[in-house]
């Protein structure tokens, strides 16, 4: 009896724990205001004509910089997962800048971040890129999201590995 009380209250407790783990990092309200039907290929082609809509886009950071207005971020577009999380990274349909109204620091929000922005669609700029110029929807961030960075796991061969040849392993070899 003690061990099925003690089984539902760690249960409940884990359930409790990790239901927040699943909840995406935008906010309920920013994601039902968010047109999910529009595309970021949409506006990129028309930015103007979508001025004033939602949208939660995700990417990578390639660069940020403070300015007056805020601090300014460029984003390589990616698709995301269910928590808004980028994924493919490898697949863009072009680059967006986020306009945050206050200060990021830019070595937080450094190159190669990944990072989910909900906001709204202020029209376009266009900048230099290259040797070309370079038409950029802008989003006035209502809310900004950093992801944490991912560390690579290193696994490692041991080269003594005992099985099946268990007597040449170095420490336990045919010398004891």
């Amino acid at each position: 009896m003690v061990n099925r009380k003690m089984s539902g209250l760690l249960l409940g407790t884990f359930l409790i724990l990790a239901l927040p783990a699943c909840a995406p990092v935008i906010s309920k309200e920013l994601i039902s205001r968010a047109d999910k039907g529009l595309t970021f290929k949409e506006v990129k082609e028309d930015p103007e004509s979508y001025r004033g809509r939602f949208v939660v886009w995700g990417g990578v950071i390639i660069s940020s910089k403070n300015v007056k207005e805020g601090t300014v971020i460029e984003i390589l577009q990616t698709s995301m997962d269910r928590q808004y999380k980028p994924i493919h990274k490898d697949q863009s349909e072009g680059r967006f800048l986020a306009l945050y109204d206050g200060y990021l620091d830019v070595a937080v929000y450094a190159s190669g971040r990944e990072v989910t922005v909900a906001g709204e669609i202020k029209g376009k700029r266009t900048l230099p890129l290259g040797e070309m110029e370079y038409t950029y929807p802008l989003i006035a961030v209502k809310e900004i999201s950093l992801w944490p960075k991912e560390e690579k796991q290193r696994y490692y061969y041991d080269p003594y590995y005992p099985y099946p040849w268990w007597w040449y392993h170095p420490y336990w070899g045919p010398w004891w």
